[in-house]
């Protein structure tokens, strides 16, 4: 299998973490994307133009990191990242869902500011998204998720929004969620590929 994504991304960090928890690890080779690039051929695999992208053996291309995560349990047997049982199941879609969504939100307060000039930023905007982060890290840092066996596919994603605030927000969110802290030091030594797939800019 291969992997379209690039390094600061934390959806593909969601797909490296998971692959390596499920041990599917070493049947993916990762080939780097550039989604701003025109020219690169992400945009023939994906019609958006985004990462992740999973290119299957039989050449399926799959997106984006929900439907790849839940593929690499399928692969893995199931029941393993995406609980089998409904109650579990639908708990760990939902933290996945509210973690995705705080992603989305600081992209968006990301890409504002790459994107628009200085000038004609717009805070109100910025605001309403880092309102969303708050909201939900509020409810997260009130009754952080306990971690089973295996991390499911919620606990992936909540450990990559958090680590992805750490990279573009400076860990300033560390200041006001010490449960959420100790939550994720805890995750990063179940899962060494967390530590391993850190970067730094």
């Amino acid at each position: 299998m291969i992997l379209r994504t690039a390094p600061p991304s934390p959806y593909g960090r969601k797909v490296q973490l998971a692959a390596a928890i499920l041990r599917l690890d070493d049947r993916i080779t990762i080939k780097g994307a550039d989604a701003m690039d025109a020219s690169d051929s992400l945009r023939q695999q994906n019609p958006l133009g985004k990462i992740p992208v999973l290119i299957t053996d039989d050449g399926t291309v799959l997106y984006d990191s929900p439907v790849i995560l839940e593929y690499l349990d399928h692969q893995a047997g199931g029941g393993r990242i995406l609980p089998a049982e409904p109650k579990a199941r639908f708990e760990a879609l939902r933290l996945q869902a509210l973690c995705d969504g705080v992603l989305d939100a600081c992209l968006l307060r990301v890409y504002e500011g790459r994107w628009r000039d200085p000038a004609h930023r717009e805070q109100k905007w910025l605001d309403h998204q880092a309102d969303k982060v708050k909201r939900a890290l509020d409810v997260l840092e009130a009754s952080p998720p306990v971690v089973g066996a295996d991390p499911d596919v919620g606990h992936i994603t909540l450990a990559c929004a958090l680590g992805y605030l750490d990279l573009r927000f400076e860990g300033q969110w560390r200041a006001d969620y010490p449960r959420l802290v100790r939550w994720l030091e805890a995750f990063a030594q179940r899962v060494p590929a967390f530590e391993q797939t850190r970067v730094n800019a």
